[in-house]
């Protein structure tokens, strides 16, 4: 029954008025599209706008930023190749040095050993001579034990060179 009087109430007021559950609206044709309509176009506009200008903040502030973040890259890659320089120039360096401590190294040892071989080859060629006197004085004093030891010698030689 509520229904009933709420379409009849609704249908009188068609003119304009709609009053129901304690509410009243008044409608008017003018009203709406002049007087309200104005203020929510210009509150559009304004949000529009500033919504235009922040986005056209965000960009300029993000190139920006962007701009400054290319130029710390670049400063960033030219200090890392200064540094990459330097490092491999010092390692060059540290290189050169440490192969001419080692030639000079290298060079002293190998002189040394020249030295050592020249003593060591001038004591053999004394022992050479020491010894080559000494056979000689012992085939002076017994030239048959002489005789008999360079037989000996030769049949040696002889044997080890059936067995090659």
């Amino acid at each position: 029954m509520e229904n009933k009087s709420l379409r009849a109430e609704t249908q009188s007021n068609a003119g304009g008025q709609f009053s129901g559950g304690g509410a009243q609206f008044k409608e008017s044709p003018r009203s709406t599209s002049s007087a309200s309509g104005s203020p929510i176009s210009e509150s559009l506009a304004r949000g529009k706008d500033a919504v235009g200008s922040a986005a056209n903040e965000a960009i300029d502030s993000a190139g920006t930023d962007l701009q400054s973040l290319q130029t710390d890259l670049n400063g960033l890659k030219d200090t890392l190749t200064k540094f990459m320089s330097q490092a491999a120039g010092e390692a060059a360096k540290s290189a050169r040095e440490v192969s001419s401590h080692v030639a000079g190294r290298v060079g002293g040892v190998a002189s040394n050993l020249a030295d050592r071989g020249a003593d060591i080859a001038s004591t053999a060629t004394e022992q050479a001579k020491t010894f080559a006197s000494e056979l000689e004085s012992m085939a002076r004093r017994n030239p048959i034990g002489a005789m008999a030891g360079a037989v000996l010698v030769g049949v040696l030689i002889g044997a080890l060179g059936r067995r090659s």
